[in-house]
This record gives structure tokens, sequence and C-alpha cells, in this order.
């Protein structure tokens, strides 16, 4: 075709970036994942099932609560208008404007709803309708503000245009994966970055179907005494195993010309920050830097040693180092005994009105090592 011919609108989106009619798989698992952290927040901590004799739906019928804190409202509100948003986003192209954003308004409310109806037969929980009306001012909200970002984040992103130059085409689960890693801070954790603890999860469960107390991790010490230089030695294999695990599940996916280095201190950076910033709030500005052991900065530091060197290995190398570091950190995690200087720490932690994001953090830390291997050794990547 001679040039004269090349229609404009291709030649500005490749100086633009603009990508029109693209969809963002991106987006779309995002709003997955979000959707499963709403489910697990709204229905923590998933135990104690019982039927109180009362229609599900009976709590629309009821006045509303008279005590509230305009505290609940806002974070009722907030914690949705990103459901609505990432809903517009990955409707994009089939669906935009106006339909966009009634259907995932739609959607939205039925899934608030769905939370509420359920609370019912959860003995912490209240179901209540001035939640679902908040839960649906935000779903609004975020689908009005994801159809105005349509453009700058769909067809004109300069940060997509980054991503394309960087990663490939398949990468967008496995960003999303990595991205994921610095949330999965939040929650505290016995270790730094002791992610995927499932004993005293597993122990919760077997204690109240057998009705009795269970403690898998007591069952597995108690004929041993743990010296002070094992919790140590447990810290600093976690720590470093956990770190590459994840830094490598960021560097496997990048292309030759992109700023590697760069962005593996982006997301350590990231992790550290997060999770002081969480233990300021979720504890007291003093606890801010509690995670900073001796035995945690010796894991960061052979963690650092361990990247060195794996960060110039091929794709394929980084990708099962990876999996193997995750899979130490897993195993010497769940191994390890509890710590009691963490436990108590744990005894200023008040959660209060916290719980619905405490569930959220709780879910994504005790699941992300398992998103993590999911994509590490899914049949679509083990080859790339």
């Amino acid at each position: 075709m001679p040039e004269h011919v090349i229609p404009t609108a291709a030649k500005r989106s490749a100086r633009t970036g603009a990508h029109p009619g693209k969809a963002s798989t991106s987006v779309r698992i995002t709003l997955l994942i979000y959707v499963l952290l709403v489910v697990y927040a709204s229905w923590y901590p998933l135990s104690g099932w019982r039927d109180n004799g009362l229609a599900p739906w009976a709590y629309l019928a009821d006045r509303m609560p008279r005590y509230w804190t305009w505290f609940d409202l806002i974070v009722n509100v907030i914690a949705y208008v990103p459901l609505g948003a990432f809903a517009v986003l990955a409707l994009y192209p089939l669906l935009s404007g106006r339909w966009a954003i009634i259907i995932s308004a739609a959607g939205g409310i039925l899934l608030a709803t769905l939370m509420e109806t359920v609370q019912t037969y959860l003995p912490t929980r209240v179901p209540s309708n001035l939640d679902l009306l908040t839960n649906t001012l935000g779903i609004i909200i975020g689908a009005f503000a994801g159809n105005r970002m349509r453009r700058q984040f769909l067809e004109q992103s300069q940060l997509r245009a980054l991503r394309d130059n960087w990663f490939p085409d398949h990468a967008s689960t496995g960003l999303i994966v990595a991205a994921l890693w610095p949330l999965a801070q939040i929650y505290p954790q016995a270790y730094l970055f002791g992610h995927g603890q499932l004993l005293p999860v597993i122990s919760g469960w077997l204690s109240e179907w057998m009705n009795m107390p269970v403690d898998l991790g007591q069952l597995l010490w108690h004929e041993y005494s743990v010296s002070v230089e094992q919790y140590l030695l447990a810290e600093v294999i976690i720590t470093a195993c956990c770190m590459t695990g994840a830094v490598l599940t960021l560097l496997c996916q990048v292309r030759g010309d992109a700023p590697k280095y760069l962005l593996a201190f982006l997301l350590m950076a990231g992790a550290l920050a997060t999770k002081t910033i969480a233990n300021a709030i979720l504890f007291t500005p003093d606890n801010a830097f509690t995670w900073l052991t001796p035995s945690a900065i010796g894991g960061l530091l052979i963690g650092v040693i361990m990247l060195g060197g794996l960060s110039l290995a091929p794709a394929l190398a980084q990708r099962r180092a990876a999996i193997s570091a995750l899979v130490i950190c897993l195993l010497v995690v769940n191994m390890a005994p509890a710590n009691p200087y963490f436990l108590s720490t744990l005894q200023d932690w008040t959660q209060g009105r916290f719980l619905n994001f405490n569930g959220a953090a709780h879910f994504l830390s005790l699941c992300w090592p398992f998103f993590a291997l999911w994509y590490l050794t899914h049949r679509t990547h083990r080859a790339a």
C-alpha cells in the first residue's frame, strides 16, 4: 500500500500509544481478583454458619441503623468504587459509554446484595440495608469514573505503551500477580514475607468441625524445644526465598531492553514501604519498623545476593528458580513453630472497624504464593 494511503489514525496511534478497540486482559483479571477479595472480606471469618430463622432478605425491610459512623459510611463507599470502575473497563470494547455503566452498576449491585444477604447466616456479621446503600453508591461512582478513565487507561495510555515495550503480550497475568505482592504485606505476618501460612487456618477449621481446640503447629513441635537461633534461621530462609520468588516472578517476564534492575528495586521498595505503613496503621506508629529484625535484614541481604546472580539468567531458569524459592518458603513457613514474639505483638492489634479490610488482606497474604505458583507453572508460560 502506498504510504500516502496509510490511515493517519494508525500513525497517530503509533505515536501516542493509543490502542483503539483493544481489550485489556490485565483489567479483567484484576476485576476477578477484586471480586474474590470483596467476597472474602464480606464473609470473613467464614465460620460459624447457622440458620437463625430469619429470611435472608429480611434486612431490606428493616429501619436504617440508628448507630453508625462517618468512617464506616466512607469505607463502604470507597470499597466498591474500584469494583464499578474495573467492571466498566473490563467490558471494553464489547460495551462502552452508557451501556457499560448500566451493566456494570447492575452487576455490582447484585454482588453487593448477595454479600449482605449471605451475612444473615454468619454470627459475627450483621446484614445492613445502609451498607447495601453505601456500597451501591460506591459502585455507581466507580462505574462513571471508569467510563471517564477509559480513554486515558485503554485508548491513549502511555503506561500501556511502556507495558508493551517492556513486557510480552502474555505477561498480563504475571504482572498482576507481581503487583499484588506488595499489597500482601498489609496483613501482619509472623515472619517477614511469610505468606501462605495454612496451618493456623486449617487448625481453625478442624477445631470447629471437631468441636474441640486443635493446633497442628503445637502437635508438630510439642516434643521439641525451639531455640531463638532456630526462629532467626527460619525468618532468614522465609524472607530470602519469598523475596527471591516474588522478584523473579516479575523479572522472568521482562524483555531484554527493559530496566529490570529498576523494576526489581521498585517492587521490593513497594513491598517494604507497604509493610511499614501497614504496621503503623494497624498497630501504632512506634511499631512501624518492628519487621526490621536482625534475621529479616539477613534474609534481605541474602535475597539481594541471590537476585544479583539470577537476574542474569535466562527467563526459563528464572521461572524455575522462582518456583523452587516459593516452594521452600511455603514449606518453612508452615513447618516453623509459632513465633512467641509475634504473638505478643498481636495483643496490641485491635481489628475493630477494620474487620472487612483485614479479611481481604488476610486472604491476599494467604493465597499470594499459590497465585504465583499457578502462574509460574501454567502450561502457557512454561516454555516462554
